[in-house]
């Protein structure tokens, strides 16, 4: 089967005349070759391997489940050879269910796998299990039709991944917390892809015994994580504990019992010169260590900002205290046969530093831009270290993820990565503005999985139709793709207009909430209309398209969240262009207006039948109770009490102006000056 692999496939190229009549897959394969023949999947029955492990047999029921659904009738799994139609599975090395240091990708490693499908047989052979899974993913994306038309074409394919260690991280601390059945359904989605790393980035997020008053209210359990372990697991995930050994961990800081540990009081870094830091790491990462089995342990120790401001130089450096806290960290997780992955900022601004890094330790250059962060990857560019790069999906401080810049961010680090041998990629997840929906991501997310994936970029432009016929099938998949396109090309025009025309600077959310009245704001809604009024028009685009995939039977727990954050876009558009029109309706009418005049402008305002803060009313009321279920459809109850007073805070913003307006028209006389439109909407 090799020697045939080698004589007929282009290497990494999908042969494009032959290709073009089936449908698109993701990852895209290194190699593969259509025939002309097909094979039916009614009646066919899955075939396990001699000695099948568990870890088969979920490989082996999970592809019978997607091709029961695909044909509509049921394809049962055989325990031995049988005559007939077959999909058989064959597995030539150890079970490798998970990455384990010291992988190196190419034809024949642990995630490779072979299809062939010719005659009226179904072969998918591979060193491990984890590549049994993943033909079987590709395997089910093959498929053609539906119901008894449901068939697999003639086809052989080679696959394996680019890179070993293809991971996505999830932030677990800044904003909300997921439930235990989200973090499922996202281990779900990026088995898919073929991710098999799931970094669980916690501060204080995970309950340590001992420790009763660290966050109560927003941890997993114990029990939660060895669960979520296990399942992921089964989908060839491992697992990796993320976490701050040094700073960003206010969480416990500010509990009294804890305060004094920090190098601020109630602050967010530990101060390495207090003798007792040392004893509650040990605790901490002991049962970090017993609770996640993973080879690799990630201790954080980015930003530490602290230090530098409140440090007597005279007697300890930053980067001496840096070290220090690095040493003894280095050593715990060390005790238990880890593999310490760090981020790269702070070595980055301690350069004497880098040779004392012990060698083995995995060295993870960030940043989220459209090129590469080079202050925190220059460093580390010809360093013999192995090193991952960290990527990020742009929705930490973004109304609606702004893919642009999320795929730009993406391609531009694993471009430069792989020509310095990185051998890992880390997809971030960032909820720094807590009100951060982590559904409406999951596109970057495959993207970043396909992009660690395959060799060849991605195919940006054809990106979101194949994203979406694989997951949404055909009958929907053009209104998908273009409603999650429009969803960005919104965002990026909000971002636009929020940056007075330019795109250095996209935090969305934070201006979301602002008071449009301000000098300042006001002058930015008035220049900026024109984008204010291109991201209405791209978020009704949206709204239009991805309502109709719904109704047509989408997937809602995927779309809707996606659908939620249009109809934010379009309130945020709306909300500064009603603001410029009422300024430039107030402007109008003069230091001394006509009554009758004000009257009419006033009620164009702030009638309760179709007016502009009667629509602003009604928008943020109505997406108040949308986003409320939204966030309790993927996380806990923790924060969203914050975020609901942001949301009760903009209602009654409105209903506060809208007040305030007709009680001044209602006793205003002729000759009366007019105050400004501001003034109303300023706090008493």
């Amino acid at each position: 089967m090799h020697r045939l692999l080698a004589a007929i496939f282009v290497f990494g190229v999908l042969l494009p005349l032959q290709a073009a009549e089936h449908p698109p897959l993701l990852p895209r394969p290194q190699q593969i070759h259509y025939g002309s023949g097909q094979v039916r999947i009614r009646g066919v029955s899955i075939q396990l391997p001699q000695g099948a492990t568990p870890e088969d047999r979920f490989a082996a029921t999970t592809l019978s489940s997607q091709l029961s659904r695909l044909a509509g009738s049921l394809v049962p799994i055989a325990e031995a050879s049988t005559a007939g139609r077959a999909v058989v599975l064959k597995r030539t090395g150890p079970v490798g269910a998970l990455p384990v240091p010291g992988e190196q990708p190419g034809p024949e490693s642990r995630e490779a796998y072979w299809i062939k499908v010719a005659g009226d047989q179904i072969e998918i052979q591979a060193v491990s299990t984890a590549g049994l899974f993943y033909g079987a993913e590709t395997l089910c994306q093959l498929v053609e039709g539906a119901g008894a038309e449901a068939a697999v074409p003639e086809v052989e394919i080679h696959d394996w991944p680019s890179l070993p260690y293809r991971g996505v991280m999830i932030d677990t601390s800044h904003g909300p917390l997921p439930t235990e059945a989200e973090v499922k359904r996202q281990l779900d989605f990026l088995a898919r892809w073929m991710n098999n790393q799931y970094y669980l980035y916690s501060e204080a997020s995970v309950a340590l015994e001992g420790y009763p008053l660290l966050s109560p209210d927003a941890q997993f359990s114990q029990d939660e994580i060895r669960r979520v372990v296990a399942y992921a697991r089964e989908r060839h995930i491992d697992v990796v504990p993320c976490m701050e050994l040094y700073g960003h961990l206010h969480d416990l800081f500010r509990v009294e019992r804890y305060a004094d540990l920090a190098i601020i009081p109630h602050g967010s870094e530990f101060d390495p010169r207090n003798p007792q830091v040392a004893a509650l790491l040990d605790r901490w990462v002991q049962q970090l260590a017993d609770l996640f089995p993973s080879p690799f342990f990630h201790i954080g120790f980015d930003e530490t900002r602290e230090a530098p401001v409140v440090v007597d130089r005279s007697k300890a450096t930053p980067a001496a205290l840096y070290m220090e806290q690095f040493r003894l960290v280095s050593h715990l997780i060390r005790q238990h046969n880890r593999t310490l992955l760090i981020w790269s900022d702070m070595f980055a601004q301690y350069p004497d530093l880098i040779p004392q890094i012990p060698p083995g330790t995995v060295i993870v250059p960030w940043g989220y831009d459209r090129t590469v962060y080079q202050p925190y990857w220059k460093p580390f560019e010809e360093s013999p270290l192995p090193r991952f790069v960290a990527t990020g999906v742009s929705v930490w401080d973004q109304v609606a993820p702004n893919f642009d810049r999320s795929f730009d961010n993406i391609d531009a680090f694993l471009a430069t990565g792989r020509r310095h041998g990185v051998t890992g990629m880390i997809n971030t997840i960032w909820t720094d503005d807590i009100a951060v929906l982590i559904r409406p991501a999951f596109p970057g997310m495959a993207y970043g999985a396909v992009a660690a994936w395959q060799s060849a970029p991605v195919d940006r432009g054809r990106f979101f139709s194949d994203y979406a016929g694989i997951m949404y099938g055909a009958a929907v998949a053009a209104d998908v793709a273009e409603g999650i396109a429009s969803v960005d090309k919104a965002e990026v025009a909000l971002a636009r207009a929020i940056d007075g025309g330019h795109l250095q600077w996209e935090e969305t959310s934070p201006a979301f909430w602002d008071d449009p009245f301000t000098k300042s704001h006001l002058e930015r809604a008035t220049k900026q209309r024109d984008n204010f009024r291109e991201s209405r028009l791209r978020a009704e685009d949206a709204i239009e398209h991805l309502a109709q995939a719904l109704r047509r039977g989408a997937d809602p727990s995927t779309l809707s969240g996606l659908l939620l954050e249009a109809r934010m876009l379009d309130y945020a558009g709306m909300k500064n262009i009603y603001a410029a029109e009422m300024a430039s309706f107030w402007q109008t009418l003069g230091d001394h207006p006509d009554p009758e005049k004000l009257e009419f402008y006033i009620g164009e305002f702030t009638s309760h039948d179709h007016s502009r803060i009667e629509d602003l009313l009604d928008a943020s009321g109505d997406l108040q109770q949308a986003y409320r279920a939204a966030w309790l459809a993927e996380y806990t109850p923790y924060r969203l009490g914050t975020v609901m007073g942001r949301w009760t805070a903009e209602f009654l913003y409105w209903r506060r102006l809208q007040e305030r307006l007709r009680n001044f028209e209602s006793t205003f006389h002729k000759g009366d000056v007019l105050p400004t439109l501001e003034s109303f909407s300023k706090e008493d």
